[in-house]
């Protein structure tokens, strides 16, 4: 058996991959972990929040019952947004908090993510004790009874405590504003509707009626055709779209046209900047990040520091270095004032203010930045594949020859998902016919080799 917890934790098919016997083992060892650091007298408190999947429930009784089965406390707090795991573990003094979700990805997959009492993921060094533990029996396991077997509490207040947070983000009132919300049939579904009502704003939500199956599905932060629809039908003056778990945002403007992460992230530090509350003229983005991000920065006196793909890589280096903004393409945004995650409906809280303090339309503002042709291709590997990418070099020979072909107009990036068995090629350049053609010279070897 290979890692278990990837770039976003663990994650897989659920029921044959992610199963419910390995979810328990996860749950007893994190218990053994967080009892060596706990704050509650050696009886760690566990919160535990899931996505609409039908197969969260399932997941969320097996970590319980492991978490419960070594001594741990367990506040289950039902449907909420990842990034509400990440605040209501410090507001509750919880020793961890545990995310039941696969995030952006199709129902049958689900995901555990473990959060430290700090509301911060769980870093390497704490995910590779759990590890040792399930694959290596690394430790013996304890067995207490009686009174000392770990006991489950339901919260029902969770929802409404994560919306008075977001709420204290800002003081603006959005009267006026006409805006819809793609919910993703996912977990911002609790709470999208009645917090953009709160902040004043005539709301159009679309994809807010979850039944188990129908998170992500044509919909969300992945598929953004009935936003852009429901926008320009509506007349409203923009949309926001969130992923299955609500960490993600991406908008759309008025005229239907998408503004991705690259666009929110340049569109906010510019703003922040502004007002001197860009911390060291920085924003923290990945290397997916597009070429013009990179020059639009330049243009306007913000520094920028890349990390490799993952919102944990990017959260490190703006922890590290007291950045206040960061994010991805793909639409994990991170105000760290507010914030120790990616948190969808805060970026899109965070991006209405900026539109409403410069009274300026976000397509006026997004295109502001130019975006370079950018083509990705996802290739679909078995777990051999994935193993002999780096290896393989007829593979990595491929990958060389475009990059001398695309020298200074353009640049090549492929990486392996830390989420999903694909192989992604990423080509970026002025010439979009001539970054389709390369990048698939380059996905017809991987193909050949690897699939």
């Amino acid at each position: 058996m290979g890692r278990i917890f990837g770039t976003d934790g663990a994650r897989g098919v659920a029921n044959t991959e992610l199963t419910c016997e390995l979810a328990m083992q996860i749950g007893r060892a994190a218990a053994m972990v967080l009892i060596e650091n706990s704050k509650n007298n050696n009886r760690p408190k566990v919160l535990i929040g899931m996505d609409t999947r039908a197969s969260s429930q399932m997941l969320e009784s097996a970590i319980s019952a492991g978490l419960c089965s070594v001594g741990a406390d367990v506040l289950q707090i039902g449907v909420v947004p990842t990034p509400a795991v990440a605040f209501l573990v410090r507001k509750y003094d919880c020793d961890a908090g545990v995310m039941i979700s696969a995030s952006h990805n199709p129902c049958e997959y689900n995901g555990i993510k473990i959060f430290q009492g700090n509301g911060y993921k769980l870093p390497d060094a704490l995910e590779n004790e759990i590890e040792e533990i399930i694959l290596d029996n690394a430790a013996e396991i304890p067995e207490p009874i009686g009174g000392e077997v770990g006991r489950v509490t339901i919260k029902t207040d969770a929802v409404a405590d994560y919306i008075e947070h977001l709420l204290s983000a800002t003081n603006m009132s959005f009267k006026g504003y006409k805006i819809a919300l793609d919910c993703a049939n996912g977990s911002s579904s609790v709470s999208a509707e009645e917090l953009f009502t709160r902040l004043g704003a005539e709301v159009v939500v679309i994809n807010a009626s979850p039944d188990g199956v129908n998170i992500n599905k044509d919909c969300g932060s992945t598929h953004l055709e009935q936003l852009q629809k429901c926008v320009v039908e509506k007349g409203c003056d923009l949309g926001f779209a969130f992923d299955g778990d609500a960490d993600r945002m991406l908008a759309v403007d008025h005229t239907g046209a998408v503004v991705d992460g690259d666009k929110c992230i340049a569109v906010c530090a510019k703003h922040m900047k502004q007002i001197g509350k860009l911390k060291k003229d920085t924003a923290v983005v990945t290397v997916m990040s597009n070429m013009g991000f990179f020059k639009f920065c330049e243009e306007n006196g913000i520094k920028c520091e890349k990390t490799n793909v993952g919102d944990r890589y990017v959260l490190e280096n703006m922890s590290a270095n007291g950045y206040s903004i960061g994010g991805e393409q793909s639409g994990h945004i991170i105000f760290l004032q507010y914030a120790t995650t990616g948190d969808g409906q805060l970026s899109a809280i965070q991006l209405l203010a900026v539109i409403k303090d410069t009274g300026r339309t976000l397509k006026d503002l997004a295109d502001e930045m130019e975006v370079y042709p950018q083509v990705l291709i996802n290739i679909r590997v078995s777990n051999f594949g994935k193993a002999q990418f780096k290896k393989d070099k007829e593979v990595q020979n491929a990958i060389k020859k475009v990059e001398q072909k695309l020298g200074d107009e353009g640049r090549i990036l492929v990486r392996l998902s830390g989420t999903e068995p694909l192989i992604r090629v990423m080509l970026e350049g002025k010439d979009y016919d001539r970054i389709c053609e390369l990048g698939e010279s380059v996905a017809a070897v991987i193909r050949e080799r690897l699939v």
